[in-house]
């Protein structure tokens, strides 16, 4: 057989294979609902809770001990800012916690009896803040909004205290330096804009090893040796297999990476610097990677339940370990070099540093060879447990085409023997 033969038959075999599998992504309700509705609908979802950044007018409850001038002023000063709205006025601490247990208010003000006391003393007072630590932004907006106040309270009162003439020398005493914050590559210093851009990278790796493992569970449940790859004469070798599978899932995510990376962010107004160009030559051996990551891990699936019990209960660990949120300076050693073990870990950063904090692809070449390695890597797994799950199919074909030789041939000598025993008697 010439070497373009060879090719074609090559190529056929791919094709059978893709063919198969596609059919089996479409007619099956969990690998469909996984590779394509969860990528459309969880995003969407996830970046409409999340589309307002910050919330306003959390409610609180207020217990002031002092009934002073000065702390009078604090609470105005408190229910006038954008983010907190003193809704009640509690008696003690015991009633404001009633409230906060009630969902009626999300934090208490705790002014003790002592505050206009001690500031009068030019001693330094305290006001207690509790917070519903339910949800972080409003611990945020109740935190934020305390300090921003005592600090101008306390900037005005250094200011009478100075005795200086001019309105000018007033400022200088009161701050020395004119600090002005800004949230580096978070404009609006809002939850979405920092986390969801990574969570959209890491559903790609998570919906594929789920999408991918159901698609195996199924195979083994059905088959009754539970093999993984099924006997057929147009099956070639296992590259073939492993790349017919690959192709399959590859144009599919082809389709729902351009919509993660591209549509979600424009529609929901998230930074979006980079040009499609360079986000597409970062996404390539990103979604490779994926794919063959869980063509890997599809090997070790035993029953369809069994991949999403562990997918999912990996997600918020992943999340952590991308450095996104939780600094990538204080995870321990050995945690890092699990998270190398994830192609979401530099798919994420290298995402971010491209397209949040305006990278080129030259300051991401770390974490393109470390996806790229990590795309020869595991097609090796794959192409290994394949190929161990192929050679375990073919053993049970064989034993099973021994056992009906040997029925078959077991019926025809009592055939033969009974039509022997007949004439004879006759």
């Amino acid at each position: 057989m010439s070497i373009f033969h060879k090719i074609l038959r090559w190529l056929d075999d791919l094709a059978y294979v893709w063919r198969i599998e596609l059919r089996q992504v479409l007619r099956d309700e969990g690998v469909l609902l996984f590779c394509i509705v969860v990528p459309i609908v969880y995003p969407l979802l996830y970046s409409w809770v999340y589309n307002n950044e910050n919330i306003h007018e959390v409610p609180v409850a207020v217990v002031d001990q002092s009934h002073s001038q000065l702390s009078r002023q604090f609470i105005r000063m408190c229910d006038a800012s954008p983010d907190v709205h003193v809704a009640y006025y509690a008696v003690d601490l015991d009633d404001a916690q009633s409230l906060v247990s009630r969902q009626i208010v999300k934090g208490i003000y705790l002014i003790p009896e002592d505050f206009a006391t001690r500031v009068n003393r030019l001693e330094q007072a305290t006001v207690s803040v509790y917070c519903d630590m339910a949800l972080m932004l409003t611990y945020k907006a109740i935190y934020q909004t305390a300090m921003a106040v005592s600090q101008k309270m306390g900037a005005g009162i250094q200011t009478k205290l100075a005795g200086k003439y001019t309105k000018r020398e007033e400022v200088i005493n009161a701050s020395p330096l004119d600090v002005e914050e800004v949230a580096m590559f978070n404009p609006q210093a809002g939850y979405g804009t920092a986390i969801l851009p990574a969570v959209l990278i890491l559903i790609i790796q998570q919906t594929l090893a789920l999408g991918i493992g159901l698609a195996a569970g199924t195979a083994r449940e059905r088959n009754r040796y539970g093999d993984l790859v099924p006997i057929h004469p147009s099956y070639g070798g296992v590259g073939r297999i492993v790349s017919g599978k690959a192709l399959c899932y590859l144009m599919v995510y082809a389709v729902m990476s351009t919509y993660l990376v591209l549509v979600v962010p424009k529609f929901f107004s998230f930074i979006h610097i980079a040009a499609w160009q360079d986000l597409l030559l970062m996404m390539i051996p990103y979604v490779l990677a994926c794919v063959f990551f869980g063509l890997t891990v599809s090997c070790l699936v035993r029953y369809r339940e069994n991949v999403i019990l562990l997918m999912v209960f990996v997600s918020l660990p992943l999340l952590f370990l991308t450095g996104v949120s939780w600094p990538q300076s204080s995870i321990p050693g050995y945690l890092q070099g699990v998270s190398w073990l994830f192609p979401s870990t530099f798919g994420v950063r290298a995402y971010l540093r491209l397209n949040t904090m305006g990278a080129t692809l030259g300051d991401i070449t770390l974490e393109m060879r470390c996806l790229w390695i990590q795309v020869a890597a595991y097609l090796g797994t794959a192409c290994l447990v394949y190929g161990h799950q192929l050679r375990t199919t073919q053993k049970h074909a064989s034993e099973r085409l021994d056992y009906l030789r040997k029925k078959r041939e077991v019926r025809l000598a009592l055939k033969a023997k009974g039509h022997n025993t007949t004439k004879t008697t006759d």
